[in-house]
């Protein structure tokens, strides 16, 4: 058996509460963790709420990102026994132990803390997927990032900038907007001052693309903010899924309209992932051309006070449950 945040049924933060429950079972391929921290995401919530189930098989406990020790591997696993490594996983993060496919596994270096790795994971990878692998963003590039100050908004302003692209901003608050300024985004708006955006940012020059985890209430505004050729590059649904979509612009303007998500992408396709946030995300870290963005950590029993910060949008990116001590079994 083993500790972790339930939930009493699909509804408010105050649905979850700490509870005891079965030790996952790992298969071929996964490591076993005793978890020192998980990363709290906006699908959680929505999760949390009803509107987001897990996939076939995984856990139905929350979190999406998790920092352990290895309790468990394969006998020619290149991890052993007491290694500290995270990464991204398919539910259950929210407790004192979770599996972790091993294609997805990074090991945790020795300067980083484990609240530090448990927040890389979901944001980062879904910053590369949405901006490199989709966006296709190249050097000169403009590109508006919607909510810029959350976790992934954050880590989307400065691979953009990484890339050599132009990053622009919205957020709801000038220390949300000075948050993204930090960053590195060159152009922001307060969205709450400015709901009708796009003609300020035509005033920009426009923009080549649009990371937007809003949905429906900005399609017209985004369509109207691209320019020839650009990509609106959906990943949430926090304004609504259903919008009148004008197919004048988009034919006119050959715009591109992009549905994206990370949770529902095959193994192989996260481990590329993984593999970037290894192999050029980590090493920009250490390096200090990139920042960890974190907000926030919770001892994990107060999952729920976490869910309310983030549903407040109260955070200046990435928001994490902590499980050290380490519990004993």
């Amino acid at each position: 058996m083993m500790q972790a945040i339930l939930q009493s049924a699909p509804g408010a933060a105050d649905t979850l509460y700490p509870g005891e429950t079965a030790r996952p079972q790992r298969q071929a391929g996964q490591l076993l963790l005793q978890v020192m921290a998980a990363g709290v995401n906006r699908a959680d919530i929505v999760q949390r709420s009803g509107h987001y189930p897990p996939p076939p098989g995984a856990s139905n406990i929350l979190g999406l990102e998790v920092a352990g020790v290895v309790v468990e591997a394969d006998a020619g696993s290149r991890f052993r026994e007491g290694d500290a490594v995270f990464g991204l996983i398919a539910g259950g993060g929210y407790a004192e132990y979770a599996v972790l496919d091993e294609a997805l596994a990074i090991a945790k270096p020795d300067a980083m803390s484990w609240v530090e790795a448990a927040s890389l994971p979901e944001v980062w990878m879904t910053a590369w997927l949405n901006l490199v692998q989709v966006g296709k963003v190249q050097a000169g590039d403009k590109v508006l990032i919607h909510a810029g100050a959350s976790g992934v908004g954050a880590t989307a302003i400065q691979l953009a900038r990484w890339l050599g692209a132009h990053p622009f901003a919205s957020a709801g608050s000038a220390d949300k907007l000075a948050f993204c300024q930090r960053l590195g985004a060159e152009q922001v708006f307060n969205y709450k001052q400015l709901p009708a955006f796009s003609a300020q940012v035509k005033e920009w020059g426009g923009v080549d693309m649009i990371l937007d985890p809003v949905g429906a209430s900005y399609l017209a505004e985004n369509m109207a903010s691209l320019k020839q050729d650009g990509r609106l590059v959906n990943i949430g649904l926090m304004g609504g899924s259903k919008s009148e979509l004008n197919l004048g612009l988009l034919l006119v303007k050959r715009l591109s309209l992009i549905g994206s998500t990370l949770r529902s992408q095959p193994l192989a396709a996260k481990a590329v992932l993984a593999q970037a946030l290894e192999r050029e995300i980590l090493p920009a870290l250490q390096a200090g051309q990139l920042q960890l963005t974190l907000d926030s950590s919770y001892p994990w029993q107060q999952a729920a006070e976490a869910h309310a910060h983030m549903e407040a949008n109260a955070n200046l990116g990435k928001v994490v449950l902590t499980f050290f001590p380490v519990m004993t079994a």
